[in-house]
């Protein structure tokens, strides 16, 4: 039976790809969609998304406008990345859909409590929604199968020196996400900056892709493009690879660790503090002691294969 699995995006280029693999692959189940302001302002994230689900012929699957910005902080964005419309400026045509009238915790917290077998629940944007649902509707928990985030690293940041873009966004939301989670004994993957550079498609795979028969192929295919202009050749499908962990995550290699994430700092805030000691030895003479969340940290991935999986799955299309 295919995994129920459900995402929560900020639509740019990358979540653009990993919504292609999980509406397109077999082994899932997409029930829907929760879109939060990140990568670009809320109103695009919501528009590309449908346009990407059209693309994949998945109109079947809801789509949810959520949070506009973080819980404290003025919203910075990516588009400086993706883009001015979140989406590679490709003039690609627009979805004529309409999302959700529901916010975007009540649409998780309706499909998760509705569920009949747990659902995967996959983060690739900040975690402002992930945070609001747990905190106010724990009981949602029951329906969690596990949290993949595409969030945070162990080592360097990319929207600082220290801190990955996700976090960046919305810190207090990331660190109230993964403190539920402890709380309600949710099995947690970090899918961070040490793995998401790994899975790449270079230029002729792209271009490749780009001719395909279905929109999804053309329109992936086109982003891909997109990224390697910009960013060099090849260039990495970035949160997509968080979905091929869902997929074959023997592909990934993890470690359970305990990790915080840093709330002040002028330098540091937003970074994901992932504490590598062995703790074997007498550890009293740290202040702050043992952190009470230990989650699975991604520290290698075999990238190839990622790629593989990501291409033979979007070049077959719907």
């Amino acid at each position: 039976m295919p995994r129920p699995v459900v995402l929560a995006v900020d639509t740019g280029v990358d979540d653009a790809c990993a919504l292609f693999l999980a509406a397109l692959h077999p082994q899932l189940d997409l029930r829907a969609v929760a879109c939060v302001g990140g990568n670009a302002p809320l109103h695009l994230v919501v528009a590309n998304t449908l346009t990407v689900l059209d693309a994949a012929g998945r109109q079947d699957v809801p789509v949810a406008a959520g949070s506009a910005r973080p819980l404290l902080e003025n919203p910075p964005d990516a588009r400086h990345v993706h883009g001015e419309d979140g989406l590679g400026d490709l003039d690609w045509p627009k979805s004529t859909r309409r999302p959700e009238p529901r916010h975007a915790v009540e649409l998780l917290r309706d499909v998760l409590l509705d569920a009949s077998e747990p659902v995967t629940l996959v983060t690739l944007a900040p975690l402002t929604d992930v945070a609001l649902l747990l905190r106010t509707y724990p009981d949602v928990a029951t329906s969690v199968r596990d949290l993949v985030l595409m969030g945070g690293a162990a080592n360097a940041g990319n929207a600082t020196a220290s801190a990955e873009f996700n976090v960046f966004h919305d810190p207090e939301a990331a660190a109230i996400t993964l403190d539920a989670a402890a709380d309600l004994d949710l099995a947690v993957t970090l899918y961070g900056l040490d793995v998401f550079y790994e899975p790449t498609v270079t230029a002729m795979q792209a271009r490749d892709l780009a001719r395909g028969d279905c929109p999804a192929a053309r329109l992936a295919g086109r982003l891909m493009q997109f990224q390697c202009e910009r960013f060099g050749d090849p260039a990495t499908i970035g949160d997509a690879g968080a979905v091929c962990a869902v997929l074959e995550p023997a592909a990934l290699h993890t470690e359970r660790l305990p990790v915080r994430v840093e709330l002040g700092g002028s330098w540091s805030r937003g970074r994901t503090v992932v504490d590598r000691r062995s703790w074997a030895g007498d550890m009293t003479h740290d202040p702050h002691g043992r952190s009470p969340v230990e989650i699975d940290v991604a520290l290698k991935v075999d990238g190839p294969r990622y790629a593989e999986l990501w291409l033979d799955t979007v070049g077959g299309g719907p």
